[in-house]
């Protein structure tokens, strides 16, 4: 099972930023699909943003021009930089990869938000006051 350990969650003022990471293990799953989704009370779970395994990136009209998924050249390291953080992006982030790997796999993931196909880390929480 691939295994997803993130960090980089905090509190920050509106207008900061802050760099979220989520260490993948196993080269198995280098290059898979991987994507961040959040949730918070009272809100549905969103997919924040993606990221498949040909580089194409996609994201949440919210988080547009704001946020920038990004893999490390290992692709074992998944990074969300977070800029211009609003109050509303308050929420637990999560990294999700697709389990397996094949493209196919990622695709129904992220049609099912997440629960179908995907492995989830621990979640951390980000703050914007």
């Amino acid at each position: 099972h691939v295994q997803l350990v993130e960090s980089g969650g905090g509190s920050v003022l509106a207008g900061g930023s802050l760099k979220l990471s989520c260490a993948a293990s196993g080269y198995m799953y280098s290059g898979c699909g991987m994507a961040w989704y959040r949730e918070s009370p009272g809100k549905q779970r969103e997919l924040v943003a993606s990221l498949d395994s040909n580089g194409t990136t996609a994201y949440a009209h919210s988080v547009k021009g704001r946020f920038t998924i990004s893999p490390n050249s290992a692709k074992n390291t998944l990074w969300l930089q977070m800029n211009n953080l609003k109050p509303e992006d308050t929420a637990m982030y999560y990294c999700v990869a697709a389990s397996p790997c094949p493209d196919w796999a990622f695709a129904v993931m992220l049609a099912s938000g997440g629960p179908r196909f995907g492995s989830w880390g621990q979640g951390t929480q980000v703050t914007v006051s």
